[in-house]
């Protein structure tokens, strides 16, 4: 790749690690957060939801603006946004301003994301230099969550504040970076379109009452849980009847008539559910089973980081000789051996009886990620990419929200009583959640491993012959 090409390369590569990072440091610090602002579980656990929210329900707005207004704009401006009201949570001092903050720091990053990958494939040539910087792409998204749960842990042993104004020096410097190294995108043509507001408000409001659901579903009556999921569906329904009337969709339907993307989405729910999932489980039963401290599990779980170091080395070689599918295969079902590993876990288990299923899932999200954001996107219009990375990390941003939501649910309803055996049966209970997810998505995902041709879908949905 030219100079060029890896400065905008870095530049982009800086604003997901940023991503990664802020969410894992805030994870760390919640203790300490609700310790200082005196906060109520319920109350904390909107931090995190507020985020989910925002990020899961703005993404293919995002992703839609971005192809629209022009990627680096777009990506520039929220990416300011999203310094400012980070800094703004470092400086809360009641809950309600923090979750305010969160919410719109999430809302940013549902426009900052779409538009940084869309910049990335617009940027590399469809085929083995756009496979390249998309892996160390994912890869550095994955070395930003391994990483924050350590810096996190740091950060939040001098003062949790420092969680919140970290970000705003890096995103200070991520945005000097965009400025000087990633060039003006094309204006896109005036041709009279628009975002399509009827579509966005419904589908907004169908995603954040759907994670709504799902993210409450341990903390409220079912009444409450099935009459938002309810409001949601109908949401969705009203949603794609706009579409089908609309002269400029937001999300063109016609985009999965593309086997290749529906399957990624569909993998990326559950493999996002099943590693979240796990990943909160072991950290419950490191710190309220085993009483680690919070630096002693971050230090622990910082091999599933590996990732960071085997998607841009060894995933690009497996997938020019095996193909992304066979790839995505057999990740799926190295996540799935983890989870299966992790099953008898004990009370006395020690840390080698454990890292065998941590360094596999670190190698499982090594083979799934990247490759499955390639997928996503391939074949793709240029006009549409914004949108195809968009629904790819709503996928995301769902399945995590469903596998921490379920396994919550499931570890309550077998845990009995406070006892360490009772917790313990919770735990066995809720790892079936991940390991369930990882063999539907390996099913799903085998139905990829046969090449056969598929239409490309043009932004006029104009079928062009091509092979995934």
């Amino acid at each position: 790749m030219r100079a060029r090409d890896w400065g905008v390369l870095f530049a982009l590569c800086g604003a997901i690690f940023l991503e990664g990072i802020d969410v894992a440091m805030l994870n760390v610090a919640l203790p300490a957060i609700r310790a200082d602002l005196g906060m109520s579980t319920g109350e904390l656990q909107w931090v995190m939801s507020a985020y989910v929210l925002g990020y899961g329900g703005f993404m293919l707005v995002g992703g839609r603006a971005a192809d629209l207004f022009g990627r680096r704009q777009v990506f520039i401006f929220w990416l300011t946004v999203f310094l400012l009201f980070s800094g703004l949570g470092g400086f809360a001092t009641e809950g309600w301003t923090l979750i305010v903050a969160r919410f719109i720091t999430g809302v940013a990053a549902a426009f900052m994301t779409p538009a940084g990958l869309s910049i990335i494939t617009t940027t590399f040539d469809e085929g083995p230099q756009r496979n390249k910087a998309l892996l160390i792409y994912s890869g550095t998204a994955a070395g930003g969550f391994s990483i924050g749960l350590v810096v996190g842990g740091l950060l939040t042993s001098v003062d949790w504040r420092w969680v919140f104004f970290a970000p705003v020096v890096l995103s200070f410097l991520i945005l000097v970076a965009t400025l000087a190294l990633v060039p003006k995108s094309p204006r896109p043509e005036r041709t009279g379109q628009r975002i399509d507001l009827a579509g966005g408000v419904t589908i907004t409001a169908a995603i954040v009452l759907l994670i709504l659901g799902v993210e409450r579903a341990t903390h409220a009556n079912i009444g409450w849980t099935l009459g938002t999921f309810a409001a949601g569906l109908a949401f969705l329904a009203a949603f794609i009847a706009i579409e089908r009337r609309s002269t400029m969709p937001l999300v063109r339907l016609g985009i999965f008539r593309t086997g290749s993307v529906v399957r990624a989405n569909v993998t990326g729910v559950l493999f996002a559910a099943g590693f979240f999932g796990f990943q909160f489980l072991v950290v419950l039963y490191l710190q309220e089973l085993r009483g680690w401290s919070t630096l002693q599990t971050s230090f622990a779980m910082i091999v599933i980081g590996i990732d960071a170091v085997l998607s841009p080395t060894l995933t690009p070689k497996l997938v020019n000789r095996f193909g992304n599918a066979r790839v995505i295969f057999g990740g799926l079902l190295l996540a799935a051996l983890a989870y299966a590993l992790f099953l008898p876990v004990g009370a006395d288990w020690t840390y080698p009886m454990m890292f065998p299923s941590l360094i596999m899932l670190g190698l499982a999200f090594a083979l799934v990620y990247g490759p499955l954001t390639i997928v996503a996107t391939d074949g793709i219009a240029e006009a549409d990419q914004g949108l195809a990375g968009g629904l790819l990390y709503t996928s995301f941003q769902f399945g995590a929200a469903l596998g921490l939501s379920t396994v919550t649910a499931v570890n309550i309803a077998a845990t009995d009583s406070g006892t360490p055996a009772a917790m313990l049966d919770g735990y066995h209970a809720a790892l079936v959640v991940p390991l369930t997810a990882a063999l539907i998505a390996t099913l799903v995902s085998a139905f990829g491993l046969r090449p056969r041709k598929s239409p490309a879908i043009t932004s006029d949905d104009t079928k062009i012959p091509a092979t995934h």
